[in-house]
């Protein structure tokens, strides 16, 4: 026993000192104990309820622990057996009622708050509709109201609920946005998931992929950008305008034959893969090359854009995009201009 103490107390530093690391970890637009909307703000609630709960269950279990280990040591020459309270009528209903009492606490505001948060707004004029088609590995979002696509930026109007209607294009995703709302699969079957959040304030949220889904599941980030209405509908508008393709000839011909076999841009091209209007706009290149010209967080987009065309397999390993240079035939100096034509395609 004495050995065993030891050991532990050895142990304890270490512990401490790992429980602080572990402490810093993880990002702050990505915690659920950060919410920036109604839905996140309700899971929290709830979350605060239970581990409060808890805590009192806890500190009366251990508080009538330390109190029988105490008042009813053997005290020295007591031999007689104590008395036995098996069988005990009132004990049995004592601790089978207070559980059903507690479970029904957590019940009640537990099934409120999933039937509120599973409310999805599809039958309300006012709500955004939004059909979410989960990839390995990126989101597509489409506009069914609009008549327009998108790909990782999901851009919706601050402070309206958002209809989502979601599905996968081929395994098993889960769409969250921590700091917006909890959790929903994209099921394979074939089945499709409604679910609503909104967004009071403007500003840009990180969302992920919950569910293991291939080898970059890691890397299947996307970004909720909340903005005015009115910029809402100028981007609605920009995503409508035909497309903008480069000026060089010889350029835009490889870039029809090669690119636009997948990809959309404006009126152009097909979208099998994500849609490429307005990509120099975006937050990010592949969901997690963040662009931002002061090199804080990220790099310049056209930076990233030609990290991820010269080498897609090492930014996001087991997509399924062909390889620019292997696979299409494409010059190191192609990559090049078709990243810097990319980036200097922006929306207003």
């Amino acid at each position: 026993m004495m050995r065993t103490w030891q050991s532990a107390r050895r142990l304890l530093p270490l512990i401490a000192v790992f429980g602080m690391v572990l402490a810093g970890c993880g990002r702050e637009d990505l915690s659920v104990l950060r919410p920036q909307g109604p839905a996140a703000e309700s899971s929290l609630g709830l979350m605060k309820l239970v581990i409060s709960i808890m805590i009192v269950v806890l500190l009366i279990v251990f508080s009538i622990a330390v109190y029988v280990m105490i008042r009813f040591r053997r005290k020295p020459g007591q031999n007689e057996t104590p008395e036995q309270v098996e069988g005990s009528f009132k004990l049995e209903v004592l601790w089978t009622v207070i559980p059903l009492i507690l479970v029904i606490v957590l019940a009640i505001p537990t099934v409120r708050t999933v039937f509120a948060l599973g409310d999805n707004h599809s039958g309300d004029k006012n709500a955004i509709k939004v059909k979410v088609t989960g990839h390995q590995y990126w989101w597509e979002f489409e506009y069914p109201d609009y008549g327009i696509k998108t790909a990782q930026d999901l851009i919706i109007p601050a402070g309206k609920d958002i209809a989502f209607e979601l599905t996968t294009n081929d395994v098993l995703h889960s769409f969250w946005v921590p700091s917006l709302s909890g959790k929903i699969d994209t099921n394979p079957t074939g089945a499709t998931n409604r679910f609503s959040f909104s967004a009071p304030k403007e500003g840009v949220y990180r969302g992920k992929c919950a569910e293991l889904c291939g080898p970059s599941h890691g890397f299947m980030e996307f970004k909720v950008k909340a903005v005015s209405n009115d910029e809402f509908n100028q981007w609605i508008e920009a995503q409508k305008a035909p497309a903008v393709l480069p000026e060089d000839p010889a350029l835009a011909k490889t870039f029809k034959e090669q690119c636009l076999k997948c990809h959309a841009v404006g009126d152009q091209g097909l979208s099998v893969g994500p849609n490429l209007t307005g990509i120099g706009s975006r937050e990010s290149v592949a969901g997690i090359l963040l662009n931002d010209d002061t090199r804080q967080d990220g790099a310049p987009v056209e930076e990233n854009l030609k990290t991820w065309l010269h080498d897609t397999q090492g930014v996001k390993p087991g997509n399924r995009m062909p390889d620019p240079s292997k696979d299409m035939g494409l010059t190191g100096d192609e990559i090049d201009r078709i990243a810097e034509y990319l980036a200097g395609y922006k929306l207003n």
